[in-house]
């Protein structure tokens, strides 16, 4: 991009000569007001339309995001494009093809909406920047090759974790550090695989007042709760930089910020983890549930390896944190903004041609887990619900021991009673081979194991 300038030139260029970056939002959600409320506010780039089920909801969103109503407009496609106003529609596909498209946000949080919106934009050679972890960690391998040989970017949402994580592991590995383990914080507690949406405001917390509100999702709330959200966005790291789970998953060690690099190191070393080159969740909490002071519980980190004793000095010399030997160092982000940031991946996508992290290799799955004892012919309910949250296992032995991915694990009925606690597998329910997303599955499967 030499004499281009950087991102903020480049747009006003953009801006300058009548040509804005073109872009699509698809989910008017939280996260999807949270990103317009940043956009509305950067020239050279223009919001062409947003798609939701209900204009409604999308039209609540732009006034929540401090959108002026003559801004936006629900009537004419056409006549919005040559005003320069936002449109508003139920079409998503309709707003993926529309002339001028450059980058589309798929912010549904929906699975099979998510890959859905992918697969149009990849076919209409559109940018994806995909904010739906459920259907990247289901199928983003897959997707990141497809959307790759169709010549356009398909990537991670700044903000949130997973983008922020590739950011610190990226840094290490270009200043020249191993990498031996990155992650987030979260809580967790011995009786939080059990959550469910009937606790779940409990375990969180939340107040009687925030409750009746019903701003919340409650689905949304038990994946965070039962750390199926966690191994989620575990994996996309991983499948993103080639970092490889440990065999048992997340163990969600207590930390605090200061004894990242001492805790998050070999077992050999006086560690948790199992091997170097690894991802893990740092608890916010003791098991028996007292708080843990200066945690990264809203926060992303990277522990790394001093190769020699001149980095080792460097490291107390410039005050980073390190274990007791000097040897581990870890770098840290205490908080992430979420939607307020998601427009760094639009403009690396729409001007740079660059992804903020990519599932481009596939190390890491994602596997149904029982919550509860379950007898032959009951009805998978799907992640967030009262039957299964998800385990982090390396994609290698997910595949090879045929574990279910917790994405499909939903309207499969049970062959078999499986215990708490028990991955389930493919083995163990019965499913429709003909599925469009079980096929794209077992596509995504060959093309990475054979």
């Amino acid at each position: 991009m030499q004499g281009k300038g950087n991102m903020v030139q480049m747009l006003a260029a953009r801006k300058a000569s009548g040509n804005p970056l073109r872009v699509g939002l698809i989910g008017a959600g939280k996260l999807g007001a949270m990103f317009a409320s940043q956009l509305g506010r950067i020239p050279g780039v223009q919001l062409m339309g947003v798609a939701d089920l209900s204009v409604d909801r999308a039209r609540a969103a732009m006034r929540r995001a401090g959108w002026a109503e003559e801004r936006y407009t629900a009537k004419d496609f056409a006549e919005a494009m040559r005003t320069g106003k936002t449109f508003l529609t139920e079409d998503a596909k309709k707003l993926i093809s529309a002339d001028g498209m450059d980058v589309i946000v798929e912010a549904t949080g929906v699975q099979a909406a998510g890959i859905s919106h992918a697969m149009d934009a990849i076919e209409n050679r559109r940018h994806i920047v995909m904010l739906t972890a459920e259907a990247d960690i289901l199928l983003g391998p897959l997707l990141a090759r497809k959307a790759a040989d169709a010549g356009v970017v398909y990537g991670m949402a700044y903000g949130d974790q997973p983008a922020l994580i590739c950011e610190l592991v990226e840094w290490a590995q270009i200043s020249g550090f191993d990498v031996v383990c990155a992650g987030k914080g979260s809580k967790y507690l011995p009786e939080s695989p059990a959550v469910n949406p009937d606790n779940v405001w409990q375990y969180h917390g939340f107040s009687a007042e925030r409750i009746a509100r019903h701003e919340d999702n409650p689905r949304l709330y038990t994946t965070f709760a039962d750390g199926t959200k966690c191994c989620i966005e575990s994996a996309l790291v991983a499948n993103a930089t080639g970092l490889i789970p440990q065999p048992e998953g997340l163990t969600f060690p207590p930390s605090s910020i200061d004894n990242l690099a001492t805790v998050l190191r070999p077992r050999s070393e006086g560690g948790v983890l199992s091997h170097k080159g690894t991802v893990e969740c740092a608890a916010d909490t003791e098991r028996d549930g007292t708080p843990i002071p200066n945690n990264i519980r809203l926060g992303v980190y990277v522990v790394v390896e001093a190769a020699n004793d001149l980095i080792k000095r460097s490291f107390v010399e410039y005050g980073i944190k390190t274990d007791p030997s000097g040897r581990y160092a870890a770098m840290y982000r205490p908080y992430h903004l979420v939607g307020l940031e998601l427009s760094v991946s639009v403009m690396r996508a729409g001007l740079l041609g660059q992804a903020t992290g990519s599932s481009i290799y596939f190390t890491a799955d994602v596997v149904a887990t029982a919550k509860r004892n379950l007898s032959a012919g009951e009805m998978l309910d799907g992640d967030g619900n009262f039957m299964v949250y998800g385990t982090l296992r390396p994609a290698e032995q997910s595949v090879r021991d045929g574990e279910l991915p917790v994405g499909l694990a939903c309207d499969m009925r049970l062959k078999r009673p499986v215990s708490k606690g028990e991955v389930i597998r493919w083995a163990d329910v019965e499913y429709d081979a003909s599925d469009s997303l079980i096929r794209l599955r077992r596509e995504m499967e060959a093309k990475f194991f054979g």
